[in-house]
This record gives C-alpha cells, structure tokens and sequence, in this order.
C-alpha cells in the first residue's frame, strides 16, 4: 500500500466501527428488554423465512446473515432445540443438510421485528430525516453496502428490511 489513509478517512472509519457498535448494543439491549433472544436469531429466521422453500444449506445461511457469527452451527443448534428451525438431511447429497424455518420460528421473526423496527426507529430513524437517510445509504453504497438491493429484496418479498 503506498498511500495511508488520510486523517478524515481515518476519523469516518473510527466513527462508523462506533456507531455500529453502539447501534447493534441498543438494539441488543432493546430486544433483551422485550423479552426476545439476541438479533442474530432474529437475522438467521429472516434469512431462513426469506429463502425458497424456507430453507438452506448452514453454510449460506452464514454467508447471508448480517452480523457477524462465527459460530453458525451453535446458533442452529439452539434454533434446532427451541423448535424454529430443523435439521434436513440432502437427499441428492447425503452428508450435506438444510436448515428450514418451522412455523414457530417464522412467528417468533414477525414478533421480534415489532420490537426490532421500533428500536430501528429509535436509533436511527429518529435521527436522520429520510433525505438523510437516503443520503447515509449513498456514501456506504460507496463502500460496498447497497442500500437499494436491500431495499428491492424486502419489497419484492414482502419483508421487512433490516
């Protein structure tokens, strides 16, 4: 690398690892106070609920989730014991599985995401009018996050976007 960052790329990077940090913490928070598991469950039954047939391989559901989880089969493990997502064995390809959303986990989604879009609006929407918004998704489209494929899937999907 021959150029360092400069000190204002410098300082938008140190307060976008910030303000995700403390976004993701207050709605961590928020849902923990409405009685609901962490966001991660939230975003593997979103992912789930959005796939055809309500299913995938464990591997892309890792590839599709949102936050960071680098521990995917624990996480199925617990969706898999608590009776919102279960365990299918490939029939083509017998060592491989599928996840597939029950209908216990696709009303646990549509429940969190009251408590999830509030705390959405709380953080974020609150805060920006939604010329800012628009704007804020332009400049990270620039970093490689698109808005606008978000937005394309939950409208033609008919779900919520993240």
């Amino acid at each position: 690398m021959k150029r360092k960052p400069s000190t204002e790329a410098t300082a938008a990077w140190i307060r976008l690892m910030r303000v995700q940090s403390r976004v993701l913490d207050a709605v961590e928070q928020d849902l923990k106070k409405a009685g609901f598991p962490p966001l991660a469950w939230y975003d593997a039954l979103l992912e789930l609920s959005r796939a055809p047939s309500g299913e995938m391989r464990p591997v892309e559901l890792e590839k599709q989730m949102l936050i960071p989880q680098y521990s995917t089969s624990r996480l199925i493990d617990r969706l898999v014991d608590e009776g919102l997502a279960a365990r299918r064995e490939c029939k083509i390809d017998k060592r491989g599985q599928f996840v597939e959303i029950t209908e216990a986990g696709r009303e646990l989604q549509k429940k969190m995401w009251n408590a999830y879009s509030a705390a959405i609006e709380k953080y974020v929407g609150s805060k920006l009018s939604d010329t800012d918004a628009v704007k804020l998704c332009g400049l990270l489209d620039r970093l490689g996050c698109s808005c606008e494929d978000i937005k394309a899937v939950a409208a033609r999907e008919g779900v919520p976007a993240r």
